[in-house]
């Protein structure tokens, strides 16, 4: 029995077309990881930034970048469901779906709770015999969260979050015979810090934020004999907002990414490939795969820490908080992966619902990640309540 493994073929083609853009580098190392979907931006604001959103206002979405800012919100709740065609330029049944909402608890405005629910299908998977397609597969992954943030001043917040992740892949690749499933557990914790400086005669916001996310266990698929990381990460950003005329506002903010992962290694870093030193590096192999997720985190601070951060500057045009227009930049180094693309966007709000679209343009040929799109619908609460007058 065959499977015809077009998704996997479809995800792998992410790393072979950075691999053609980097052929010309010397290095060319990305860091391996399992439930890739967990990096992958699913609302259309903070990925027509650039995917930024550590220090930007709170919105519904904040749980994916920041939880923290939900102390910050400044609607009572808010519930948002942002939906992503993946990978449209292979294939046309690959998607993510994500699902969002908050909502404020205690007297005092300075708590909330949040969570969110992020599914990513990986489309239907045909398995043959002898040519002939005797049956389908659905592999999915998914991952549920809940958070509670806090203010602990009038300017500066933290929040923690807890996650439950489950990763189907429907067909087992080391045992055929079998399918497999793994499941793992996870937490964040970040902070967000607000201000509003007075410039000349306008008064500004500058903020900061971090978010270390995806701190947990290890995924074990095959009965544990294939470990993977989780994809732990340490965002970090800081935006700036200020007015340019009554109802419009421009921000600006940057932030930066870091894969709290080790790296795989690599037969060409042992020597000259004779058998003492291939023997060298399948120990350095098992010692990666048997390394634990925390240990993980504090090995990821290599001599190539540098090359390992990747870095988003993006704005946000706001005409009375009713219009967006969007747009930012991605760079990740040819050494890590070579993901270099534009983000562009527009929204549209009213007092009930708003509605954002992202467009992602990658600058390197023959990209995967090119024209994807992004739509994202939000709901307030405080507007539906006005609605019928309570």
């Amino acid at each position: 029995m065959k499977v015809q493994f077009k998704t996997v073929i479809a995800l792998a083609s992410i790393l072979l077309a950075s691999k053609a853009v980097a052929q010309d580098h010397q290095d060319f190392n990305p860091i391996h990881t399992g439930v890739a979907m967990l990096g992958i931006t699913a609302d259309a604001r903070g990925a027509s930034m650039g995917n930024l959103g550590a220090a930007t206002d709170p919105d519904v979405n904040s749980q994916y970048w920041n939880p923290s800012k939900y102390a910050f919100a400044y609607s009572s709740a808010g519930v948002s469901l942002s939906y992503t065609p993946w990978l449209r330029k292979i294939v046309n049944d690959i998607y993510l779906a994500n699902l969002s909402g908050y909502f404020k608890i205690g007297s005092g405005d300075n708590q909330a709770v949040s969570a969110s629910l992020r599914y990513f299908s990986y489309g239907e998977i045909n398995q043959t015999e002898s040519g002939a397609s005797i049956a389908s597969i659905h592999p999915f992954e998914l991952a549920a969260d809940v958070a509670y943030s806090r203010k602990l001043s009038e300017k500066f917040s933290m929040g923690v979050a807890l996650r439950y992740i489950h990763s189907d892949l429907g067909y087992n690749t080391y045992n055929p015979d079998g399918k497999t499933s793994a499941s793992a557990f996870a937490a964040d914790i970040s902070g967000y810090f607000t201000t509003y400086p007075i410039i000349g005669r306008n008064e500004c916001q500058w903020s900061l934020g971090f978010n270390i996310s995806n701190i947990g266990s290890k995924i074990n698929y095959d009965g544990g004999n294939n470990p993977a990381f989780l994809p732990a990460n340490l965002k970090i950003g800081t935006t700036f907002t200020f007015p340019l005329a009554d109802y419009h506002n421009l921000s600006i903010g940057v932030d930066a990414n870091k894969l709290l992962v080790p790296a795989k290694p690599r037969l060409q870093d042992f020597g000259d490939g004779s058998a003492e030193y291939e023997e060298e590096f399948r120990q350095a192999e098992e010692d990666w795969k048997s390394k634990s997720s925390i240990s993980g985190i504090f090995s990821s601070f290599g001599s190539d820490f540098a090359k390992r951060i990747n870095c988003s500057i993006g704005a946000e045009y706001a005409y009375n908080q009713q219009f967006f227009l969007r747009g930012g930049y991605y760079y990740e180094s040819a050494y890590n992966g070579n993901r270099q693309y534009f983000g562009l966007g527009a929204g549209f709000s009213l007092s009930v619902i708003r509605l954002d679209a992202g467009y992602m343009i990658a600058t390197k040929q023959n990209s995967p990640l090119d024209q994807t799109l992004r739509f994202t619908l939000s709901f307030d609460m405080d507007g539906i309540k006005s609605l019928f007058g309570r």
